[in-house]
């Protein structure tokens, strides 16, 4: 089997988007809509994965950090074989396969390409395009064929003629190409007589002649090639997204109380048996298990969910970890790396930031918990602070198993709190409790008899 390199097609503007923010990096579903490309591609295991970035090409850099992909710049936006070869040092001693996909198609799924690649490995074609039949094709170059349904060529839609603007047939901007013969035929491309632009469509012109020609593959749905370039645009993607997710949801056992009020992105994963309340959101790589249930106004992005849990209606949980059994809400807030063990609870206008909560502990309300390492079956009173941050510094407040605290008690970090040990209400805590204690941390209290009798009298003859 030929290699595979994988280009996808970053570099553009997106002036009609309107936004200081490249056009890449606008959020469907709580990610990067080219993270979805990259997802889409990551099952073909191409030997590297190449991003192609001008406008703003640091921002698209930092927002994919950690991938497994390397960048090539294009200063200047020349069009899109203009951007092909800007890749050609990066690939020089390639010879296999060069997928190229663009960055703006967040719907595009791996099975898609999947049989692009195959169509192009079995014909031994030297370019192979993906095509879909719209109803509407504004705005899409088209695809023009001979007679006998040979692809002739692909003509941009500002260059069409009026008959050819009649093909329903269009260009996806997807091709699969034999590396050594694309850069060949790039070098040979002129600038549009329009835009003076370098356009990758014409490299099928160039290259149907050869042996081994050039093939078409249509697409199953139409819907997974549509592109981002407005907002209006955008807002329908996330509607197809939100649809399409709910769809496979409910053929795996999920129960959807109102599947059009249920917005959930494409890479997130429920088990059966769960249910969820009208107007949830759920974004990124969030993973919930089976049997929990999930009610109305909750965010989730970017966490994991055990069975069984519970989350009470208008909870915040971002890249967060939440065992079996546990109940969060209503109305909690777990900010990134907070993580509750099984069977703990945090209650209503509770914040929990990067803390664990043990196994059977609660933090019932109006509680904040930040960089805290809570043990297990600990009962936290309401309106209780860990005070984790001096001014300078965050630090570390650790409570051990089988502690009570108090209502509106203060911890001090960093601190450290026994098993075992009491924490009377009311107290503010700056030294370490030792286990069994009990820790009182009030000011003394002084009651003046008939003092408040004296006084209003006094104002009342005022």
């Amino acid at each position: 089997m030929n290699d595979l390199c994988t280009v996808i097609l970053a570099a553009g503007q997106g002036t009609r988007m309107r936004s200081k923010l490249p056009k890449v990096l606008h959020p469907v579903a709580g990610l990067p809509m080219i993270a979805y490309v990259i997802e889409a591609c990551r099952p073909l295991q191409a030997k590297r994965t190449l991003v192609i970035a001008g406008h703003q090409a640091d921002k698209v850099k930092e927002a994919l950090a950690g991938e497994a992909i390397e960048f090539v710049s294009q200063p200047d936006q020349r069009g899109t074989a203009h951007a092909l070869l800007q890749a050609r040092e990066a690939l020089d001693g390639f010879d296999g396969d060069l997928l190229v996909v663009s960055g703006d198609t967040p719907l595009l799924t791996s099975h898609t390409l999947d049989g692009l690649l195959r169509t192009h490995r079995e014909t031994r074609a030297l370019a192979t395009v993906l095509t879909a039949d719209l109803p509407d094709p504004t705005g899409y170059g088209r695809v023009v064929r001979s007679e006998t349904g040979g692809l002739l060529r692909i003509v941009e839609e500002l260059e069409a003629t009026p008959q050819e603007r009649h093909i329903r047939e269009v260009n996806a901007g997807v091709y699969c190409f034999a590396v050594q013969a694309l850069f060949a035929a790039l070098q040979k491309i002129r600038p549009s007589a329009v835009k003076g632009e370098l356009y990758l469509p014409d490299a099928i012109a160039l290259l149907r002649d050869r042996d081994g020609g050039v093939q078409a593959c249509r697409v199953p749905d139409p819907d997974e090639v549509r592109g981002v370039n407005t907002r209006a645009e955008l807002a329908e993607i996330h509607r197809l997204l939100w649809h399409k997710t709910a769809q496979r949801l409910l053929a795996e056992g999920v129960t959807l109380l109102d599947p059009d009020r249920a917005c959930i992105g494409p890479l997130v994963r429920i088990g059966s048996d769960s249910i969820l309340y009208p107007n949830v959101t759920l974004e990124g790589q969030t993973v919930i298990g089976e049997g929990t249930t999930i009610y109305s106004g909750c965010r989730i992005r970017n966490s994991t969910i055990g069975d069984d849990a519970v989350i009470l209606d208008g909870c915040i949980i971002q890249e967060s970890q939440i065992g079996d059994e546990c109940q969060v809400g209503p109305y909690a807030h777990l900010r990134p790396k907070a993580q509750l063990r099984q069977r703990a609870k945090v209650g209503n206008f509770v914040e929990v930031k990067k803390s664990v909560i043990g196994k059977g502990s609660k933090v019932p309300h109006l509680t904040y918990i930040g960089d805290a390492s809570i043990g297990e079956r600990v009962n936290v009173g309401a309106g209780t602070i860990t005070c984790n941050y001096d001014g300078f510094t965050k630090h570390q407040t650790v409570i051990e198993d089988d502690v009570f605290v108090g209502s509106n008690a203060s911890l001090v970090a960093p601190v450290l709190v026994g098993r075992g040990a009491i924490i009377a209400a009311g107290s503010t805590i700056t030294e370490d409790v030792p286990a069994d204690a009990l820790a009182l941390g009030r000011a003394q209290q002084i009651n003046r008899n008939e003092f408040a009798a004296a006084f209003r009298s006094k104002r009342q003859k005022g």
